[in-house]
């Protein structure tokens, strides 16, 4: 199997992950191809044009022309990020996205989120086994800076995710949450 479509199987099933596999192989090999773009992305100014060309390399998709990224940024796969219209993703984000990352149109990112989409095993014998979940980030999101998305967590649409926050559950719809881990302080209403 190729390793495309060996990551569109581990988003799509969820796979648990052996250590050591073939999936798990591949998956290291897929991280130096994000590595060398990424490095690339980050080793010099590039304008917005070349930056949209450098994430569609890096995402294998085609990246809307409202797309907005500050450098650096870090992925370690790049192939399993789907990036809606007019998102932005400012300067020092990690996106662990060999679980799925997909972000919604209007999205805004902050300085420094990671989106972690993979868990390891917790006995010794399993420490580097996978267990890839993905991230959702529902339209018009606004994640605050330094906040952390854990595998598995769907962020409901117009929601906000206060600064540091670590979101470690999906997140309703027209709320704002904070805190370590991340609780709801309030809805969002249009008054």
């Amino acid at each position: 199997m190729e390793p495309k479509e060996l990551l569109t199987q581990l988003v799509n099933n969820r796979e648990h992950v052996r250590g050591g596999s073939e999936l798990h192989l591949s998956m290291h090999r897929a991280s130096q191809k994000a590595l060398r773009l990424t490095a690339k992305l980050n080793s010099t100014y590039h304008t917005p044009d070349e930056i949209r060309a450098l994430m569609s390399e890096l995402t294998d998709r085609p990246i809307d022309k409202g797309f907005g990224l500050f450098p650096p940024f870090y992925t370690d796969c790049g192939k399993n990020i789907i990036i809606g219209r007019d998102v932005f993703i400012n300067s020092g984000c990690c996106f662990q996205d060999q679980g799925g990352i997909t972000i919604g149109d209007g999205a805004l990112i902050g300085h420094g989120v990671v989106l972690a989409t993979l868990n390891h095993g917790l006995e010794f014998d399993q420490r580097h086994d996978l267990y890839p979940a993905p991230i959702v980030i529902g339209r018009n999101v606004w994640i605050g800076a330094n906040a952390t998305v854990l595998p598995g967590v769907t962020i409901g649409r117009n929601a906000v995710i206060a600064a540091g926050a670590v979101v470690t559950k999906d997140v309703p719809a027209n709320t704002i949450v904070g805190g370590v881990p991340a609780k709801i302080i309030r809805t969002i209403t249009e008054e």
